[in-house]
Formats: structure tokens, C-alpha cells, sequence
């Protein structure tokens, strides 16, 4: 939406949005359009939801409005060729990694994953291939230690919108000029699904953070507890000390298993404990952690 915001109030004319098609949602199944096109029924654009970019019907439209380029972002759906060469400068994509790092869907969630500490948005033209096109502009930004994906997706969205408009703008004015990605450095992020999201204790507890805040807030880490899934929020990797009230024997805690102090709910990794924060049962709404275990009475159990 940022990116659409800053189009729309540049000098740049949007001649059409597209998007998803409506879909139903709720009880009563009510057609719902997508809040890009919402935004440009605002704006009085004209909004094309074609079920596929291969239809000819679509492409005869593209080539008939004649745009000079078309700017996208998070579309999901593979562009044909004959929809590629229709504008003279391309599609333009931005793309939330430092190409060629993390080329996929989910780059954010796999920079957090890894660890890195720099990631950042890249506008490039759109090709066959997976995010392999030459890249017109760059922007960077820090990755904080308690950084969620979401966190990060919403600063460069605000960034990347930015780096879009200054993209298109240089195009406009023949100040761009597109260079090829580099053969080596190329990483891969697929979309990561629920069953990735299933947090593994057995890692240590920096790679459990990780995996934590790069699944939050989707699709959202979780685990099982006493055959019931149990959603995580962000942990803390401090360490257990007296300072927090937690008795001795949880500095030992074994992977997966579950110390409650007064204040605070500790899991055992591979390495020292993390320390809860939010937590959401199954059928129930997100809790403080220690609220959740004086509810279950803690006694031994393990996270799997």
C-alpha cells in the first residue's frame, strides 16, 4: 500500500491497478475486495483483477493503455512473457532483499532466520526467471536483535516505496541504469508455511529467537503442549538468573522443557533457556505467558 501512496501522489500518472480478484470472506461468504483495490477505487483508478496474466483478453487491454512501465509489488503470480514486453521499460519489481540474496517469496523471514544483520529493498526488472532480472536501485536496512518480520516488512515497505518512486522517476528522466545481478551471493527464500513454523527446541536458543521473530507475526510460530498447539510470541535469550526469580534447576532445563517462576515462564534449547512473552492457546486469545501457566499448572511438561 505504501508503494501504491507514493505513486499516487507523484507526478507519475497511474493509468490502472491490478490485483487479486475479489474473494469471499466471513460467515456469509461476501465478495471482498483487495485493499489495493479499495485504494484505487478511492483514487478513482481503474482496477483489472484478470484471473490470469496469460488471458489474452488482459494483455490486449495492457498493450492498448501503452504504459511506459508497471511498477510491482508482493503481486504473487508469474507474468508471461508476451505481458513482459508489453511496457517499454518493463515490470518493475520491488523486491524486499539485497539481490541476489534471498530471491523467493519470504526474504525477510529468511534474513531473520539466518541471522543476518543487514537486509534491504531492490527495484529490478522482471524476467522469466525468479527474481533474477538486473536491479536499478537499492536501499538498506538494519536488522535489530528483537526485529519480528513484521517489524522489518514495515519499515521497508515505507522504504521501498521510496526507493519505487526514485526508480521510476530515473527512468523517466533516462538517469537509471540497470545492472546484471552478480553470478555469486544468490540465496533462496520459499515461502515458509505452518509446519515450518513449528519451533524447534532442539536448536539453540539464538536460533530460536530467530525462528520465532521470522515467523511472527506470520504465519506464526508455534508449538505443542499437552497435544494442543500452543502459538508463540517473541522470547528472550537472556539469561536465567536470580534477578528474575527463577529457581536454580531451570538454568539446566533440557530442550522443550518448561519452567514456571513467579514472573516468568522459561523453555529449555540446546543451549541456555529462552524466556517466554505472549503465548496463545488453542480457541483462546493471546496471554501473558506466566497468566497462561498459572492456568495449566505447569508439572514437568515438555514443548515439542
Amino acid at each position: 500500500m505504501p508503494s501504491l501512496d507514493a505513486l499516487i501522489g507523484s507526478a507519475h500518472e497511474v493509468c490502472a491497478v491490478l490485483t487479486r480478484p475479489d474473494a469471499p470472506v466471513g460467515r456469509g461468504r461476501r465478495m471482498e475486495r483487495s485493499p489495493v483495490g479499495v485504494r484505487a477505487d478511492e483514487a478513482g483508478i481503474p482496477v483489472w483483477m484478470p484471473t490470469s496474466l496469460r488471458d489474452t483478453g488482459f494483455q490486449d487491454e495492457l498493450a492498448a493503455l501503452a504504459p511506459d512501465a508497471c511498477p510491482i509489488v508482493a503481486y504473487g503470480a508469474l507474468v508471461p512473457p508476451a505481458a513482459l514486453e508489453i511496457p517499454v521499460h518493463g515490470w518493475i519489481n520491488l523486491h524486499f532483499s539485497l539481490l541476489p540474496a534471498w530471491r523467493g517469496a519470504a526474504p525477510v523471514q529468511h534474513a531473520i532466520w539466518h541471522g543476518d544483520d543487514v537486509t534491504g529493498a531492490s527495484t529490478f526488472i522482471l524476467e522469466e526467471g525468479l527474481d533474477t532480472g538486473p536491479v536499478l536501485g537499492t536501499v538498506t536496512e538494519s536488522i535489530g536483535p528483537t526485529d519480528t518480520s513484521g517489524d522489518l516488512l514495515q519499515r521497508l515497505a515505507m522504504s521501498g516505496a521510496q526507493l519505487l518512486l526514485h526508480t521510476l522517476d530515473g527512468l523517466a528522466a533516462g538517469a537509471v541504469t540497470a545492472v546484471p545481478q552478480p553470478g555469486d551471493g544468490v540465496s533462496l527464500a520459499p515461502k515458509i508455511d505452518v509446519a515450518d513454523a513449528q519451533v524447534d527446541f532442539t536448536q539453540p536458543a539464538v536460533r530460536v529467537d530467530r525462528q520465532i521473530r521470522a515467523c511472527t507475526p506470520a504465519p506464526g510460530a508455534w508449538t505443542q503442549f499437552r497435544g494442543e498447539r500452543l502459538r508463540l510470541g517473541p522470547v528472550s535469550i537472556e539469561p536465567v538468573s536470580i534477578d528474575t526469580d527463577a529457581p536454580a534447576e531451570f538454568i539446566g532445563l533440557g530442550p522443550g522443557a518448561v519452567g514456571a517462576g513467579k514472573r516468568d515462564v522459561w523453555v529449555g534449547t540446546a543451549s541456555t533457556p529462552v524466556r517466554l512473552g505472549e503465548v496463545t492457546p488453542a480457541g483462546k486469545r493471546p496471554m501473558a505467558a506466566a497468566d497462561w501457566a498459572r492456568g495449566v499448572r505447569i508439572d514437568g511438561d515438555i514443548l515439542r
